[in-house]
């Protein structure tokens, strides 16, 4: 395991968060004041049944979605004083985002793909290549820059969505189910590579799972139940 500093300063916190969903007539209440705080450079997951909170709690860090009531402070900022266009630009620019089914662009080359992000943050073009390299080689992938994701297997588009999400050196990663479709030797060595990317680069990553492969390999695990932390 991971030796967290718990005396810096949280990454992302929520503080008395509550969160409900209407569905017609019906009132969900997704959460209910949930306190949580999340260090750099710390592997959270999330478990619990379908349902229980596990992705509104990341549509909330992940600056998706916001709260009823209760408080989520990004860093230092708190983010109910961010306007929606401050909200979008952080969300380009400090966090990442990994996907159970990958979510890469098919008609990019698998560089092309880790390096839009920063495309579309405005990073010169020489520091954009030198970036990209440097984390296709962090993943092992640097000889596939140029190949298709449908060229690749499930283990290795992974990879290249986990260089794509840390490409842009990220405060915080947001990782919903990153091991779902994977078999059990390939999540091993995504959940490794993670874990070695995370500590190396000091992101901290907040995952959704129902994984135990995954859980036994993160720093905390937090149970979810009903909109509430058990």
């Amino acid at each position: 395991m991971n030796t967290v500093n718990i005396t810096s300063r949280p990454v992302v916190a929520l503080r008395g968060v509550y969160k409900t969903y209407r569905l017609g007539t019906h009132v969900i209440p997704a959460l209910q004041g949930v306190d949580l705080s999340v260090q750099p450079g710390e592997l959270l997951a999330l478990t619990g049944p379908s349902g229980s909170g596990k992705s509104t709690i990341l549509n909330l860090c992940g600056l998706i979605d916001t709260p009823d009531a209760g408080e989520i402070i990004l860093g230092d900022q708190p983010v109910k004083d961010l306007s929606e266009v401050q909200r979008t630009l952080l969300r380009r620019d400090a966090l990442g985002f990994v996907f159970q089914n990958f979510n890469l662009v098919p008609v990019m080359t698998v560089a092309e793909n880790v390096d839009y992000p920063l495309f579309l943050a405005g990073v010169p073009p020489k520091e954009r290549r030198e970036r990209v390299m440097a984390q296709l080689q962090a993943v092992g992938l640097q000889d596939h820059a140029q190949h298709r994701p449908d060229a690749l297997s499930g283990g290795q588009r992974q990879r290249v969505a986990i260089a794509r999400a840390l490409v842009k050196r990220p405060r915080l990663v947001i990782a919903d189910e990153p091991t779902a479709s994977l078999d059990s030797h390939t999540a091993d060595q995504v959940l490794d590579l993670m874990r070695e990317r995370g500590h190396a680069e000091g992101a901290a990553f907040v995952i959704a799972t129902h994984d135990s492969r995954l859980t036994g390999r993160c720093d905390r695990v937090l149970a979810l139940l009903d909109g509430r932390l058990v």
